[in-house]
């Protein structure tokens, strides 16, 4: 670690949070650095985004390139596959370890986002974006007059089943659990519909497909070892569950979910350190709002060194 070099901002992450939290501190002048596993996020996961303003359409990777172009144009540093593993308080200075090094910095954003829990099967990681999706609100619509699959018994995976069951020719629910563990009323709704069929204690084994999704390997519990069902199908959904990228920090105050809890101006229980994005116990994960909440920390965090 350089110990002469103090930034006046270190920032981890670069999805949609920290990317606007990047270029809202560079407009401020601030020295600033990014420390990130990847450029974009989850939003790379997206096959297409209709719902961020200025875009009819755009998928998810050619948003991502315009996010690197925009840091560009600032000259703004980014560390990639120097993902956050430790922060350290050192009275009025922060120390961001990541897998790569350590930097010093007077604020920090944590913009680090959630993991979607993945299945772990053969042809997940191939098909990703390929008719693999972890967002029912961003990929929906791409399947409209298509057969998909839900992965996943909870409130969310109901909620995608619903919002996929007004579009979709069929939609099948595959649910690890004997029963589902979804709101009852949600339950009612989703498997009230015609073209919605559930399949109980069953999991999905294998992902198949050519240049994308043709098909899954569904395994029931209740036919005994060795059996299996073969389903075409156009998409597979994942709602298996969402992990908030946090354990970097046990200083942090975080929610009964692990996500860090920040007040409306984005600060967290530590004076020096603001958080924005997925990490966070903010509502609605969606791009567009965290690019807002990007935007807030950044501006924030300036007024934090202002006043200090």
């Amino acid at each position: 670690m350089n110990q002469e070099k103090i930034y006046d901002l270190v920032i981890a992450g670069a999805g949609p949070a920290g990317i606007s939290a990047a270029i809202y501190g560079a407009r401020k002048g601030l020295d600033l650095l990014v420390v990130t596993e990847d450029i974009g996020g989850q939003t790379n996961w997206s096959m297409g985004i209709e719902n961020y303003m200025g875009f009819q359409m755009i998928t998810g990777a050619e948003l991502v390139d315009k996010f690197a172009d925009h840091t560009k144009r600032y000259g703004i540093k980014i560390k990639e596959q120097e993902p956050l593993v430790e922060l350290i308080t050192e009275g009025r200075l922060l120390t961001v370890k990541t897998t790569g090094g350590a930097y010093m910095a007077r604020t920090m954003i944590v913009a680090t986002g959630k993991t979607y829990k993945k299945l772990q099967v053969p042809g997940e990681d191939e098909f990703q974006s390929k008719g693999v999706a972890y967002c029912a609100t961003c990929d929906a619509p791409f399947f409209a007059g298509k057969t998909v699959a839900v992965a996943g018994g909870g409130n969310s995976a109901f909620e995608y089943a619903q919002q996929l069951s007004r579009i979709t020719n069929k939609t099948y629910i595959v649910n690890l659990g004997k029963e589902p563990t979804a709101d009852q009323i949600l339950q009612e709704r989703v498997l009230g519909a015609e073209n919605v069929e559930i399949l109980n204690s069953s999991m999905i084994t294998e992902i198949t497909g050519d240049r994308f999704v043709q098909g899954i390997k569904v395994r029931s519990q209740d036919d005994g070892p060795g059996s299996e069902r073969y389903l075409a199908v156009d998409g597979v959904f994942v709602a298996i569950g969402l992990i908030p990228n946090s354990s970097f920090s046990s200083g942090l105050e975080k929610n009964g979910e692990g996500e860090i809890i920040v007040d409306n101006c984005n600060r967290t229980n530590i004076p020096m350190v603001f958080a924005a994005g997925d990490v966070t116990d903010v509502p609605h994960k969606q791009i567009i709002v965290a690019a807002g909440e990007g935007a807030k920390a950044a501006l924030s965090a300036y007024s934090y060194l202002v006043r200090n």
